[in-house]
């Protein structure tokens, strides 16, 4: 949450999404309580002045819902993000302000949003709270939390991060040259392909603007690709998800439509847009899938361990018409991988120099000039 001077001003009261019944309890909330609070980066976009009550008892939260919770045991996390990226140390006690969300992490945890305030977890140092249903066998068990209650308006009404999300935009009239990384899995070098081909970008003079689509709340890939030299960097947190595990299709779409436009709109030259995990999780097969992901992106970099993972990717990439054009990655740190995978697909794997060199971008134009002729030709 971020702090404030704003007055709140009273307006004709709308049912509340949760009334408060004989078993649950709307009650004020000193706004220096939350501002004592560590309040984690999923919830900057939020004021303070959004919130004036607790909203307690016998109370289902929705993924995105804020609550105020408190720390009862240490595990996996011992951080918290905050949203100007510190990570705050935690202790035993300390309030703290999350967002409810489901997780998808096969190297962290897998959560999910529970059906009540009952003692859950904290699966995410960006600030996650839901249940946690299973982890990595190399992590600890996740950091347990007690929920004191959800944050409300002056209505009563949970506040929840999408009520907070940047506007819906038209897209420009004219769509500027958009590149997208997508991978075989978590960790297989997405990030930093999409940072170090910000940095050739910009390099290369163009203004960049980036995106991630899709994953779990944090703000490292954020501030990685805006130290790479991107002039505006956004991700869904900023179209209003904590977390895009177990979104429509539809939810997915808006998320690309929002953060493409705002990105169109301030002046982007090119658009570098990540999209988190591998290819066969849910959301991220759907949102590649869709009509607006095919219509928006030009090009496609595709981040792999090794050659045999670029090469399924590759080939999962081709046989849904996707326009991928080169490979990136973990396995670039290796020469003879890059052999592998070069032989295997046909395709230029592109280490961090050249990723970040200026000549990438006329790299990229002619690789999707012969994909163009190519597909004409066919």
């Amino acid at each position: 949450m971020t702090s404030d001077t704003g007055k709140l001003t009273a307006i004709s009261k709308p049912e509340p999404r949760h009334p408060e019944t004989p078993r649950s309890f709307v009650t004020p909330v000193d706004s220096a309580r939350l501002l004592r609070a560590k309040a984690a980066y999923t919830t900057r976009r939020v004021p303070v002045s959004a919130a004036s009550h607790l909203i307690s008892g016998e109370v289902t939260p929705a993924s995105g819902d804020l609550v105020l919770a408190r720390v009862d045991r240490l595990g996996q996390h011992s951080r918290i993000e905050l949203g100007n990226g510190r990570r705050a140390h935690l202790f035993p006690g300390d309030e703290i302000i999350l967002c409810y969300g489901h997780r998808y992490a096969p190297d962290q945890f897998e959560g999910e949003v529970p059906d009540s305030l009952a003692p859950c977890h904290m699966v995410a140092a960006g600030g996650i709270a839901a249940s946690a249903l299973s982890r990595h066998a190399g992590k600890k068990a996740a950091t347990r939390i007690t929920p004191v209650g959800l944050l409300g308006d002056v209505h009563g009404n949970p506040v929840n991060i999408e009520d907070h999300a940047l506007a819906s935009d038209r897209p420009a009239a004219n769509m500027p040259l958009t590149i997208a990384t997508v991978g075989t899995s978590m960790n297989a070098g997405k990030t930093t392909t999409a940072a170090y081909l910000i940095r050739g970008l910009a390099k290369a003079g163009l203004k960049v603007g980036a995106a991630k689509l899709t994953g779990t709340g944090a703000g490292g890939d954020v501030w990685l690709m805006t130290d790479a030299g991107a002039d505006l960097v956004l991700d869904f947190t900023d179209a209003g998800f904590a977390s895009t595990h177990r979104l429509s299709a539809e939810k997915l779409e808006s998320i690309l439509a929002t953060l493409t436009a705002h990105l169109q709109h301030a002046g982007s030259d090119v658009m570098v847009l990540e999209v988190a995990d591998g290819l066969f999780q849910q959301e991220t097969s759907t949102l590649l899938c869709s009509a607006p992901f095919r219509q928006a992106v030009d090009g496609i970099i595709f981040a792999a361990g090794d050659a045999m993972g670029a090469a399924t990717g590759v080939n999962w990439l081709l046989d849904h018409d996707l326009p991928v054009t080169a490979i990136s990655g973990r396995l670039t740190a290796a020469p003879l991988a890059i052999r592998e995978t070069q032989g295997a697909t046909g395709l230029p794997a592109l280490g961090l120099d050249q990723l970040s060199s200026p000549d990438i971008i006329d790299m990229i134009r002619q690789r999707l000039e012969n994909h163009t002729r190519s597909r004409q030709a066919g």
